[in-house]
C-alpha cells in the first residue's frame, strides 16, 4: 500500500475541515465532563484562534509554541496554528523554567500560545532565555469563534507542519521538524488500515496530548474518521482514568506500560468497568509480558504493544487485534519497512540483534540545527535508530532496549529490559528500572532502581532474579524509591537515576 501525496496538502483540512465538507458537522467530536463540542464548533474555535494569532503577525512556516493542558482549546489552537500554515511546537507546560528558558532559545519562536496556569513559568522560562516570544494567554471557553471560510493556508506535504522533541534528559531534547505529508501517511496505514478506526468510536488518553503519540492516538486519528476523543485537563490518575471510561464509555484506550501496571494494580481494579473498550495500545516505552499479563488477567482488554519514534512521528510496528505476539512488538505496519542492521549497515542474521532501520513516507525533514545528528540518523529515505531490536523468521519484531543502554557485565552483553521484566514478575514489585553504574574500579555494575507495593527487601529480589537468569545478570544493588523520576516525555530519566546513584 503506496500513499500518494497531492501537491497542496493541509492537515488542518485533512483532520477538520473535511469532516465540515462530508456533513459530519454536527457530529460529536470532543467529549468533556462539562459538555460535547461538534466538528462545526471546533472548527469555529480553530478560525477563531487562527483570526488571532494572523493578528499577532505570525506568517506561514512561523513557529508557534502551545503550552496547554488537555481540552477543546488544545483541539483548536493547533488546528488554527496549522491552518495559518505556521509550525505547531508543543511543550509540556509542566518543565522547569531552566529547561523551557532553554527550548525558548532554540524554538525562537514569535508567539506562545498559553494557559493562565501555565503563564507564571513560562514569563519564568522567559527571564532564562534570550529569546522573548509575545504571550497569547487563552483560558478555558476564552476562543471567540471565527466564521471565516475553510481555506487553509496551502502547504505541501513536505512542508514542516509540527516540532516534535525526540529523548533528552537535560537541556534541551533533539527536535524533529516533521511534515504534513507524514500525519496523513500513518494516519492511514496505521490507525485506519491496520487497527481500523471507525466513526463510532470514542478514544481516551492517559499520555497527554503534547505528546505525539497521543496527538495522534487521541486527537487526530479519530478527528479523521469522524468520531471522538475524550479530553480532560486533570492529572491522569489511574483513579481518574478509570473514572472517566465508566462516565464516557470509550472504545479505544491510549496508554503506556507504566499507566498499564499502575491501573492493573490499584486495589480496585477488579470493581472497574472497562467492557466498553474494544481495545487499549502501548507505546513509548517497552511493555514488559508480565505487566501485559497483569493487565489483561485484570481486565480482559486487549493490549496493543506498538513501536515508533519521533523521527517517523507515530507508530510503525505494532500488535494487531488479531495477531498479538506476546514479547514483541508485532509486525511492521504496511507500507514500512524495518531491518535489523550491524554498525555497518548489512542486515544481522534473522533472530539476531542490530540496529533499527525504517523506512516509509512519515519520514521527518531532520532535526533541527543539527546537521551531523541528522546526517547520521537520516540517510538516503532511511532512519537509523538507536534502538536495538531482533527480527523472527515470521517478521514479529522484539525491542531489545537502545545501544545506549546496553550494559556488558564479566564481558557479556544483556539488556536491562531482560532484568527489568524479571523484576516485574515479583509481587512485591510495582515498577522498576534497570541502569548500568560504574562500581569503585570503574566496572560497569546493573543497579535496580524498584518501586514496591508490599514488604520486600533486597536480598530477596536478588535471589528472585538468580532462580530465573543467568548468574550474571542479577542486580548488584537494589534502591528502593517512592516513584521512578521521569523525562519531559514521561519516560524514565535513566540519566537522572545514573547520576543520582
Amino acid at each position: 500500500m503506496v500513499w500518494q501525496p497531492p501537491a497542496s496538502l493541509n492537515i488542518a483540512d485533512y483532520f477538520l475541515f473535511n469532516r465540515l465538507r462530508e456533513d459530519k458537522g454536527d457530529r460529536a467530536a470532543i467529549r468533556t465532563d462539562s459538555g460535547n463540542l461538534t466538528y462545526r464548533e471546533v472548527a469555529q474555535l480553530a478560525n477563531g484562534i487562527r483570526r488571532q494569532i494572523e493578528g499577532e503577525g505570525v506568517v506561514p512556516e512561523d513557529r508557534v509554541l502551545m503550552a496547554l493542558p488537555d481540552g477543546p482549546e488544545f483541539a483548536a489552537i493547533i488546528f488554527g496554528i496549522l491552518a495559518t500554515g505556521a509550525v505547531a511546537v508543543m511543550i509540556n507546560p509542566e518543565l522547569r523554567p531552566d529547561h523551557l528558558g532553554a527550548i525558548l532559545d532554540t524554538t525562537r519562536a514569535p508567539l506562545a500560545v498559553v494557559a493562565p496556569e501555565h503563564r507564571e513559568v513560562l514569563e519564568a522560562a522567559m527571564t532564562r532565555s534570550r529569546h522573548q516570544p509575545r504571550l497569547l494567554e487563552i483560558a478555558a471557553g476564552g476562543i471567540e469563534p471565527g466564521l471565516r471560510g475553510d481555506d487553509c493556508h496551502p502547504c505541501g506535504p513536505d512542508s514542516p507542519a509540527i516540532w516534535l522533541f525526540s529523548g533528552g534528559t537535560t537541556g534541551v531534547p533533539k527536535i524533529v521538524v516533521q511534515r504534513h505529508g507524514s500525519f496523513v501517511n500513518t494516519t492511514d496505514l496505521y490507525a485506519k488500515a491496520t487497527l481500523g478506526y471507525r466513526s463510532d468510536d470514542i478514544t481516551i488518553s492517559v499520555p497527554r496530548l503534547y505528546f505525539g503519540y497521543a496527538t495522534g492516538s487521541n486527537l487526530f486519528f479519530p478527528f479523521s474518521v469522524g468520531a471522538s476523543t475524550v479530553l480532560f485537563p486533570e492529572r491522569p490518575t489511574p483513579e481518574k482514568v478509570l473514572e472517566l471510561i465508566k462516565r464516557h464509555r470509550p472504545t479505544i484506550l491510549v496508554t503506556a506500560p507504566s499507566a498499564i501496571n499502575a491501573m492493573a494494580s490499584l486495589p480496585t481494579a477488579d470493581r472497574s468497568d472497562l467492557e466498553s473498550l474494544r481495545f487499549a495500545t502501548s507505546a513509548g516505552e517497552p511493555l514488559p509480558e508480565a505487566i501485559y499479563r497483569r493487565w489483561t488477567d485484570r481486565f480482559g482488554v486487549e493490549l496493543l504493544d506498538g513501536l515508533g519514534t519521533a523521527e517517523m512521528w507515530h507508530i510503525f510496528v505494532t500488535n494487531r487485534l488479531d495477531d498479538v505476539r506476546v514479547g514483541t512488538v508485532g509486525r511492521a505496519v504496511e507500507g514500512f519497512e524495518v531491518h535489523a542492521r550491524d554498525e555497518a549497515g548489512h542486515d544481522v542474521a534473522t533472530g539476531e540483534v542490530g540496529r533499527m532501520w525504517v523506512k516509509g513516507d512519515s519520514l521527518g525533514l531532520g532535526y533541527w540545527e543539527l546537521p551531523d545528528q541528522t546526517q547520521e540518523a537520516f540517510r538516503d529515505g532511511w532512519f537509523v535508530s538507536g534502538d536495538l531490536i531482533s527480527i523472527d523468521h515470521d517478521g514479529y519484531v522484539t525491542h531489545r532496549g537502545r545501544a545506549d543502554d546496553a550494559l556488558k557485565v564479566k564481558g557479556k552483553w544483556f539488556r536491562p529490559q531482560e532484568l527489568e521484566s524479571c523484576l516485574l514478575e515479583h509481587r512485591a514489585v510495582k515498577e522498576c528500572a534497570v541502569v548500568a553504574i560504574e562500581d569503585d574500579d570503574g566496572l560497569a555494575k546493573p543497579v535496580a532502581f524498584v518501586v514496591t507495593s508490599a514488604p520486600v527487601d533486597e536480598d530477596e529480589l536478588r535471589q528472585h532474579v538468580l532462580e530465573r537468569l543467568e548468574p550474571y545478570k542479577h542486580p548488584r544493588r537494589v534502591v528502593f524509591m517512592d516513584a521512578l523520576p521521569q523525562t519531559h516525555l514521561g519516560k524514565v530519566d535513566r540519566a537522572k537515576l545514573r547520576s543520582g546513584a
